[in-house]
């Protein structure tokens, strides 16, 4: 089963079409080769209040089962993403983030700088990705292949030993 996937790209310069967004898109591509369902799309600023609100909004209205944000993760005053996302988590899910870190150290150290995280709420799972290109395409082509276990664990299509669940229904237990 296809999974949906949104997209929210957090920019200032983005947002006021002072610079084209590359890194949403890129997302969206990799995602749909990959199998998903790209049903939402979207720029925002990086003003804190309103990402908070739409991050919650798209998860608590089950827009997507995975929320996929770019850009606001490093270091800068602007750059809230994580915290906007850790605000709205009702569950962590950190070895995502650490496995994207631990991916992108073996590319450059400054992906040591990325503050992303990724989090449960409901039943969407949100990654942060960085907001340049090339982080997006390099974390979504390491994440992307696992990524659907555990969507199919948080939606009850999987047993944590790994038998599907029709499977076991069935009476094929592994």
């Amino acid at each position: 089963m296809r999974y949906r996937v949104g997209i929210l790209t957090l920019s200032d310069k983005a947002f006021r079409g002072e610079r084209e967004d590359l890194s949403g898109p890129e997302a969206a591509k990799l995602a749909a080769a990959a199998d998903y369902d790209v049903v939402y799309q979207n720029i925002m600023s990086d003003d804190f209040e309103p990402m908070k609100k739409e991050l919650a909004r798209i998860c608590d209205e089950d827009i997507c089962d995975l929320l996929l944000t770019t850009g606001g993760t490093g270091f800068s005053k602007r750059d809230v993403t994580p915290e906007a996302t850790m605000g709205i988590a009702q569950r962590n899910a950190p070895g995502i983030a650490e496995a994207m870190r631990y991916h992108s150290m073996q590319i450059t150290p400054r992906a040591m700088l990325s503050r992303g995280v990724s989090v449960i709420r409901h039943e969407t799972l949100v990654v942060n990705l960085p907001g340049s290109v090339k982080a997006v395409r390099e974390n979504l082509e390491y994440i992307l292949p696992v990524l659907s276990h555990g969507l199919d664990i948080l939606k009850g299509r999987e047993k944590e030993c790994g038998t599907i669940l029709e499977e076991r229904s069935e009476g094929k237990d592994e």
